[in-house]
């Protein structure tokens, strides 16, 4: 019995479960897209399972970003990007996007001139 314990595919199972087995999200969600919850959707979110349920109470009244939330979670990305696209189709989180995508080549000149600012030092 104490072999199954140290079974590395008990790790890669988990995961798999979580998400019945899907690995694409409903929605694309950005890595740094904000998602916040409210008090009545983190009450709601105990009838949606124990990980949606973690989800939704470390983002109430708190926002919080994709990355932060499966850091926070310690599951896998695409697994919490699954879960969270699910959550945020159920209204059970708002999703703020941080920036509009017309707005992406603003956003990267932007980072290659503080880039190339960092180099200058």
């Amino acid at each position: 019995m104490e072999g199954r314990r140290d079974d590395p595919r008990g790790a890669l199972v988990r995961p798999y479960a979580v998400t019945r087995g899907r690995t694409e999200p409903r929605q694309d969600i950005a890595l740094e897209a904000v998602l916040v919850a409210s008090p009545a959707a983190v009450v709601e979110s105990r009838f949606a399972g124990h990980d949606k349920h973690r989800i939704a109470t470390i983002c109430e009244g708190r926002a919080q970003s994709l990355a932060e939330i499966a850091a926070y979670t310690r599951l896998p990305l695409g697994v919490a990007r699954v879960l969270v696209a699910d959550m945020v189709a159920d209204s059970l989180l708002t999703l703020h996007n941080a920036a509009p995508p017309e707005a992406y080549e603003e956003r990267m000149e932007l980072l290659e001139r503080v880039l190339s600012g960092l180099r200058r030092l």
